[in-house]
């Protein structure tokens, strides 16, 4: 596959860590965005950016500055995403908003800063990470699984748009992985977890890298407006 210049936002998280390793590793370009929690890496094939992605203005000079050090952006990946565990009636405003905001009103400005970049090239790729918490609900996540249902409402929209340019969007809807917000779910919790999923076993992240270079590639140019769903058999 040519080698692709690739924005991935949430870079310093668990899974963000393992998605930017296995794309620099196949020797693509790569736009890193963090926030919090530094991204450290002195390849020139790789641009650690900080960016608070509430911030339209920070995400419009971010990608302005991607493409001016690697000169295009083939690939948006939306990874970043933030849950805060609540009953409906016990969620904040703070807790709503924000998790509205990363989850999906940064993949929408991300996407309208980047899309006249690939409609000019006539080519490019977006992935939405989103979860089967969107498809299914689970009690405590009405910000969480709101945001996520709605980048999948997003991504249908989106490829509708753009699909005479050949740009493919698709959603990618994460079960419970071994590592990322499993990491704050309590062990007894994560034993019921397992009990729920038919294939007893967390997902690996290699699955998810080895997925979205799939989609990267000329051969999956036909599919986009779907979500994929990687759950262990948990929904489908």
């Amino acid at each position: 596959m040519e080698k692709k210049v690739i924005l991935l936002t949430g870079a310093s998280g668990a899974l963000g860590k393992q998605i930017a390793a296995y794309f620099i590793a196949a020797g693509h370009r790569l736009i890193l965005q963090y926030n919090t929690h530094a991204v450290v890496n002195d390849s020139e094939a790789v641009f650690a950016v900080k960016c608070d992605l509430t911030d339209i203005a920070a995400i419009r000079t971010m990608v302005r500055q991607g493409t001016e050090r690697f000169g295009k952006i083939d690939v948006l990946i939306n990874n970043a995403g933030i849950s805060r565990s609540s009953v409906s009636w016990k969620t904040t405003d703070e807790d709503w908003l924000d998790t509205i905001n990363i989850n999906l009103n940064a993949p929408f400005f991300l996407t309208r800063e980047v899309l006249p970049l690939m409609r000019a090239q006539k080519s490019g790729r977006i992935i939405n990470i989103t979860s089967v918490v969107a498809q299914t609900g689970f009690a405590g996540t009405a910000a969480y699984a709101a945001s996520k249902a709605g980048l999948i409402g997003l991504t249908k929209t989106l490829s509708k748009e753009v699909a005479g340019l050949e740009i493919t969007v698709n959603a990618v809807a994460l079960g419970y992985f071994n590592t990322g917000m499993i990491d704050d779910v309590p062990s007894d919790v994560q034993e019921k977890l397992l009990e729920t999923i038919p294939m007893h076993k967390l997902g690996d992240p290699a699955t998810l890298a080895k997925t979205i270079d799939f989609l990267l590639s000329d051969e999956a140019g036909f599919i986009t407006g779907q979500t994929i769903n990687l759950n262990g058999g948990l929904y489908s």
